[in-house]
């Protein structure tokens, strides 16, 4: 069954909501990576909080006039209207009061999550709203979700990944540098809105299928992700989307295979499984390759070290160093070097002695914040400039190689 659902073969709204969601975790990873460069992380949480009172007010305007209160795009645009307003709160309470931003949105999005909830209430005590199904905004369904919904949902998040990637550059300009934005005549601000807005089109098109709680974990998780993964923007921005759109695909499908598992926890404890194994496994900033190089970097001074005691001729104790010694050829079981041992330390004594020459001249004063023990000179300094220091160093009388 799961694997009927991940190859989409449970059918033709399955597999429309199971690609809805794909395409909604696709835009989410990317608009939410400009959020994240913004560090302005916890508005989006203002905003998916603001847009329950606003599906509970649109429900209960449509039954009134004896519309079906169900009709998604009602319920979505009654969503993007309240969020907008909390939106606009946020931003006036920042900018206008002694509040900083933090507090703001936790002011806006507690008071309209309240406010949402006591609107629920009052539904669930009308005729038409005991089957209203507006819980699923919650925590997300696609269960019983419609071939109309699903094309809705669909369509909104094909069309907001669609603009994200057109205002990619001057969302990238404002996230970075929006003193230099401002400078060359970009309207920073009004930018700062429209990537508001795209976040606000995100959360209100994923209320159906992750809900407006976890809404914020699909925006926020794929950029912390694909940061592990590379120091580019244009590559986080599309490894993001990739990952959001995984998640969403797998996290959608799954729940399409077991109707009873709720679509949006799904869908986030994928993305927390992708972000756990880049965590672990990512080359550049993951922790297993953090290990690695801490390991690396311990026996790189470990074996200076024991060469530079082999060229003084000083008894090596520490195990480590010792067998370091003896895999590199330099040293006997009992720590008595060999020719090449001998060789080697000697060179290492002499670049010990060049180190100390250079970070006394202030000629060298460039070359001399290069200096850690393990940086090989021959990478720092010309051969002219070495034949130079080693002429200085024979004629005091240094260490000769």
């Amino acid at each position: 069954m799961i694997w009927d659902a991940l190859t989409l073969q449970l059918g033709y709204n399955a597999t429309l909501v199971t690609l809805g969601a794909t395409l909604l975790g696709m835009a989410a990873g990317v608009g939410g990576t400009f959020l994240f460069l913004r560090k302005r992380a916890l508005v989006s949480d203002a905003i998916s909080h603001a847009t329950l009172p606003g599906v509970a007010l649109a429900f209960m305007v449509m039954v009134a006039f004896g519309g079906d209160g169900r009709n998604l795009i009602g319920l979505l645009l009654g969503a993007a209207l309240s969020a907008a307003a909390g939106l606009l709160l946020v931003s006036w309470l920042s900018n206008r009061t002694r509040l900083a931003e933090d507090a703001a949105i936790g002011s806006v999005l507690s008071v309209f999550f309240g406010l949402g909830i006591v609107l629920l209430t009052v539904i669930q005590t009308m005729s038409a709203g005991r089957q209203a199904g507006l819980e699923d905004f919650l925590l997300g369904s696609t269960a019983g979700m419609l071939r109309n919904d699903a094309l809705i949902i669909a369509v909104a998040a094909a069309l907001t990944l669609a603009l994200v990637l057109l205002l990619r550059r001057p969302l990238t300009l404002a996230s970075f540098d929006p003193e230099y934005g401002t400078a060359i005549g970009q309207n920073v601000p009004r930018t700062d809105l429209a990537m508001m807005g795209l976040v606000l089109a995100v959360t209100v098109v994923g209320l159906k299928i992750v809900g407006l709680i976890l809404i914020v974990a699909l925006l926020i998780i794929p950029p912390v992700t694909a940061r592990f993964w590379s120091e580019r923007t244009d590559h986080v921005v599309l490894i993001s989307g990739a990952l959001g759109g995984i998640a969403a695909y797998v996290g959608a499908a799954l729940s399409a295979a077991q109707p009873n598992l709720p679509t949006g926890p799904i869908i986030v404890l994928v993305g927390f499984a992708l972000f756990a194994l880049s965590l672990l496994l990512a080359p550049g900033r993951g922790a297993l390759s953090a290990l690695l190089r801490h390991r690396r970097y311990q026996r790189r001074v470990h074996l200076r070290q024991g060469l530079l005691a082999l060229a003084h001729g000083q008894p090596i104790y520490e195990q480590l160093t010792l067998r370091l010694l003896r895999a590199e050829g330099y040293a006997l079981p009992d720590g008595v070097a060999t020719k090449a041992g001998r060789g080697r330390a000697a060179k290492a004594l002499r670049d010990e002695t060049r180190w100390q020459l250079i970070r006394r001249d202030p000629a060298y004063e460039a070359a001399a914040q290069q200096y850690d023990g393990l940086t090989p000179i021959e990478t720092v300094l010309t051969a002219d400039q070495i034949r130079e220091i080693d002429s200085r160093i024979d004629m005091r009388g240094g260490v000769m190689a």
